[in-house]
């Protein structure tokens, strides 16, 4: 069992409950140590100060907020920290139900699990755990953490309770500017790619795991054992397709052999017959590609 990070109580109108928060995920990280490369010696970060250039404990070090701007640093001290008004120290309190659509994936950031503490907590937190179910809405709610007030969304994951940090409004930058400018497309490009989207559908997503962390231990593994590594494998990425429809096409086709289909038993359906039309169309443009990559093909040999 993960170690609590957090214990307080879930503020639900008048209803109290008291739980413990723990991390929602695990660091599978493999960590690397610095070390002196003449002697396998170990690195280790020294803090000196700037200005005498002495070695400091952390008893020594304090904190300070930098005027950039007017080079000067302004001290603060952890009394002043400890004092400043935070009435959300030990509550996660429950200030307002969305549906859950309503929810901006960009506002979300780490997950915990909430844990009922205690016997007294259990009828508490079944309640709202079932309201929740019921209203398919989720709580939004403010609590502090490691020193900071936050905003935050209680949902459920196979019957716990789980809190979603969020993002404060102020702290999401706007994407406005990079979306790029209007696109005149094809109908029959997008429905290529609606095609490519089927052929890729997956309902279980538990297949996936950390291929470069696998080969990564497997590099320590076989190098703590005095192994010679095995050479990673590679795949050959194909080279950069400009015809659109050519890499859409291809991308389907791809994604249906992966995926066992061929033929009649493939899952993505052929085009309708009411974008044929469409299709023709594209296909007098054909030409007009073609000598294109006759030009770049002849291109080749002049610069080999």
């Amino acid at each position: 069992m993960p170690s609590t990070i957090w214990s307080g109580a879930i503020s639900f109108g008048l209803v109290t409950i008291s739980v413990r928060l723990v991390a929602a995920s695990e660091d599978r990280n493999v960590h690397f140590r610095r070390v002196h490369l003449a002697d396998m010696g170990l690195v280790r970060n020294r803090k000196v100060c700037e200005l005498d250039g002495q070695e400091v404990t952390s008893a020594e070090i304090g904190k300070a907020y930098e005027l950039e701007k007017e080079d000067k640093v302004i001290p603060i001290s952890d009394d002043e920290l400890a004092n400043m008004p935070l009435p959300t120290a030990k509550a996660i309190d429950v200030v307002a139900f969305v549906p859950r659509e309503e929810i901006d994936p960009v506002r979300l950031g780490s997950t915990y699990y909430l844990e009922a503490a205690g016997e007294v907590a259990a009828k508490p937190y079944t309640l709202l755990r079932k309201a929740l179910e019921r209203s398919d809405k989720v709580a939004i709610a403010k609590y502090a953490l490691r020193g900071r007030e936050r905003l935050g969304v209680l949902s459920i994951r196979e019957g716990a309770l789980t809190l979603h940090q969020m993002h404060w409004p102020d702290e999401i930058r706007d994407p406005s500017e990079l979306a790029p400018p209007a696109i005149d497309l094809d109908e029959d490009e997008v429905e290529r790619a609606l095609m490519l989207i089927e052929s890729m559908e997956l309902d279980d997503l538990s297949q996936f795991h950390d291929e470069y962390r696998e080969a990564l231990e497997a590099l320590i593994e076989a190098k703590a054992e005095g192994k010679t590594p095995a050479a990673p494998k590679t795949e050959a990425k194909p080279g950069r397709v400009v015809d659109l429809m050519s890499a859409l096409e291809d991308s389907v086709q791809q994604a249906r052999k992966s995926r066992g289909e061929t033929g009649e038993d493939a899952t993505v359906h052929d085009m309708p017959t009411r974008k044929k039309t469409t299709a023709k169309k594209t296909t007098k443009k054909a030409p007009a590609t073609k000598t294109s990559a006759k030009k770049t093909s002849g291109r080749k040999p002049r610069s080999a």
